[in-house]
């Protein structure tokens, strides 16, 4: 169920609805597109209000997960069948029909039915019906969930050419955050119904404003551990680091860093945490060390593939000053941290 939440969408934007399952993304993308009634609010598209207004009167296309192709229809009537309904002239739909299938370069399909293509051709289908009808508002929810990875991986290029090529106002819903990361202009976090962060991929990656955030954004997800501000100096697990606490910050804490913002150090070097290998995971060109510093609580660093270590081998982390995030654990809010206060003393 959504809650109160106040949304701007830029327009001619690719805006992206980004949470788990059940957090309210579905049902804000049917709000918009008619396909359910807000209880109070208004949706405004411009300076139009059209929460009153049903679906076919808002000049919207929505394109499924499930692709919905009727599979006694060949992929030109597919494609077309929208503008027959609404009357179009048969010689305009052919050409416009053409034109979509030419830019989604499906043209040699277009006498095909839905059963004699493959999910990538289905998908671009279900997208060439949404583009004919030139919407104001592409709405898409999980459009690329069915497809498997290396299609996937292709189809999020296609799919923002497509919404640069168009020009038209893009809401996309996924859970997947790499397709969040990859496509958007701006992503908005949701859990539970409310709208957390609205930001640039960038943003919402380098500046987390809370806590969810921080730990669902980013591959491998982002270390979270409890910290204590000493006297203005932060500490984990007693071990004083290099980062002075923010003004006013209670005196737990919980400190956020990327793995590839954490170093293997020796044990005892200055400004480290020392502990053990606990896990040591290769990923390509990299390898994720994962280290524990305390009974059951472990910090994951991203290191190159040609740095070995061996399980129980007594090492330290080292974590980039510059790149710490203090969060609040009671809100879960970010603590902003104070410009000058990064270098080693606390402050006087």
């Amino acid at each position: 169920m959504l809650k109160a939440l106040d949304l701007t969408v830029p327009s001619r934007q690719f805006v992206t609805l980004l949470g788990p399952s059940g957090c309210g993304k579905t049902t804000l993308l049917r709000l918009i597109a008619g396909l359910e009634q807000p209880s109070e609010g208004e949706i405004r598209f411009g300076e139009r209000r059209v929460d009153g207004l049903p679906p076919g009167e808002r000049n919207i296309a929505m394109v499924f997960q499930s692709y919905a192709l009727y599979p006694t229809m060949d992929v030109a009537r597919n494609i077309g069948y929208g503008l027959e309904v609404r009357g179009t002239p048969k010689a305009e739909r052919r050409e416009r029909v053409g034109a979509v299938a030419r830019v989604l370069e499906i043209l040699h399909l277009l006498a095909r039915k839905p059963r004699q293509l493959s999910g990538g051709q289905r998908q671009r289908v279900a997208l060439g019906r949404a583009m004919v009808r030139k919407p104001d508002i592409f709405l898409m929810d999980e459009p690329l969930s069915n497809l498997d990875a290396k299609l996937r991986a292709a189809m999020r290029g296609e799919l923002r050419r497509f919404h640069l090529d168009l020009g038209t106002t893009t809401i996309y819903v996924t859970h997947d955050q790499l397709e969040a990361m990859t496509m958007s202009d701006l992503v908005v976090v949701m859990n539970e119904g409310v709208v957390l962060q609205i930001g640039t991929p960038e943003e919402v990656y380098a500046r987390p404003a809370n806590l969810f955030v921080a730990g669902f954004i980013g591959t491998p997800p982002m270390n979270l551990v409890p910290a204590r501000n000493e006297g203005g100096r932060v500490t984990v697990e007693g071990h004083p680091l290099p980062v002075a606490a923010p003004a006013g910050a209670p005196a737990e804490l919980i400190l956020g860093i990327r793995p590839q913002d954490v170093s293997m150090a020796a044990p005892g070097e200055p400004g480290t945490i020392p502990g053990k290998v606990w896990m040591v995971e290769l990923i390509g060109s990299e390898r994720l060390i994962e280290v524990e510093i305390a009974p059951k609580l472990r910090v994951t660093a991203q290191v190159r593939a040609s740095h070995r270590a061996a399980l129980d081998d007594a090492v330290a982390v080292r974590l980039d000053p510059a790149q710490i995030h203090l969060f609040d654990p009671a809100s879960g809010r970010a603590l902003a941290r104070d410009a000058g206060r990064e270098t080693g003393a606390p402050p006087a």
